[in-house]
C-alpha cells in the first residue's frame, strides 16, 4: 500500500505523530526533530520557542508512551520510518531540515533516503547527535536480555528521568517504548552508508562514553554534499546543558526564505 492512501491516513496524520510547542501561522521553513531510544516528545519541549517566527518546529511523537501510550510500539527501523516519512507527506510545502538525537538520528537519515527515493524530495540539510553513522554501527542485542539491563543501559546514557525507572508503578508503563526502542537499536545496522541529497552536521560530546569524534567523522561518508562535525564538553547528553548554542547553530544551517 503506497503512503497517503485513504486507508491508511487517519493513524499516521501529522497532529498524532508530530507534536507543536509554539504556533507557526504560516511557516516559512520546518524542523523535525526525532528524540533518542526511551525518548519522549516532551524532552524538546524547550526547542519549540528556540527558533524564529517563520520556524515551525515539530517534534516525532513515537507510539507506546505518552498520550500515544495505547498506541502499538514499533520495534523495527523501517517500519518506524515508513510511518514517520507518510505523516510528513503533507507538510513537504516548505523546506524541511531533519535533526535526530543517538537513535533518533538514524531515523532522521533513514527518513531523508526514503523522502528521496520515494518522494523525490530532498531535505534541506540533516543533522545527526550522538550516533555512530550506519556503517560503523556495531548493534548491542540489549534487546534480548532482561529489564535490568535495559534500564542499567539507559542510566548509563543519561536523559531519562529516574523517577521512570526507580518506582514500579511507572517503569511498567514505560518499559514497552524502551524495550521496542532498544530494538530498533539493536537490530539496526552495520549497513552501507548510502549518501543522502542534503548537507549534514554531526555533534557530539566529547565525553560521550560509547562515540568518538572520529566515529561522527565518518558521517562525512554519506554527505557527497557537504559535512561538518561539531563538539560540545558534556557526555552522551550534552545537548542539556548545551542546548542554546546547539540549537543556534542548526538555526544558522537552515534555509532562509
Amino acid at each position: 500500500m503506497n503512503p497517503g492512501t485513504a486507508t491508511d491516513t487517519a493513524p499516521t496524520t501529522a497532529d498524532r505523530w508530530f507534536r507543536r510547542y509554539s504556533r507557526t501561522p504560516a511557516p516559512r521553513r520546518r524542523l523535525l526533530v526525532l528524540p533518542h531510544a526511551g525518548g519522549s516528545a516532551s524532552f524538546y519541549h524547550d526547542w519549540g520557542t528556540a527558533f524564529d517566527p517563520g520556524t515551525e518546529v515539530l517534534v516525532a511523537r513515537y507510539p507506546g508512551r505518552h498520550d500515544r501510550l495505547l498506541d502499538p510500539c514499533i520495534d523495527r527501523m523501517e517500519e518506524l520510518t515508513e510511518h514517520l516519512t507518510r505523516a510528513l507527506l503533507p507538510l513537504l510545502d516548505v523546506p524541511l531540515t531533519l535533526f535526530g538525537h543517538s537513535m533518533g538520528a538514524s531515523l532522521a537519515y533513514e527518513t531523508a533516503l526514503l523522502l528521496s527515493r520515494r518522494h523525490g524530495v530532498a531535505a534541506e540539510s540533516l543533522h545527526v547527535s550522538s550516533r555512530k553513522p550506519p556503517h560503523r554501527l556495531t548493534p548491542r542485542p540489549l534487546h534480548e536480555q532482561g529489564d535490568t539491563a535495559l534500564i542499567e543501559e539507559v542510566r548509563r546514557l543519561g536523559g531519562t528521568d529516574e523517577a521512570l525507572l526507580t518506582d514500579p508503578d511507572l517503569r511498567e508503563i514505560v518499559m514497552p517504548a524502551i524495550r521496542a526502542d532498544f530494538t530498533i537499536v539493536g537490530t539496526y545496522g552495520p549497513r552501507p552508508a548510502a549518501p543522502v541529497d542534503c548537507p549534514v552536521y554531526a555533534y557530539l560530546g566529547t565525553e560521550d562514553p560509547s562515540i568518538t569524534p572520529d566515529d561522527m567523522s565518518a558521517w562525512s561518508q554519506t554527505a557527497p554534499h557537504g559535512f561538518h562535525l561539531d563538539t560540545f564538553p558534556g557526555a552522551h547528553f550534552y545537548l542539556t546543558e548545551h542546548r542554546p548554542r546547539l540549537t543556534e547553530l542548526v538555526a544558522g544551517r537552515m534555509v532562509h526564505v
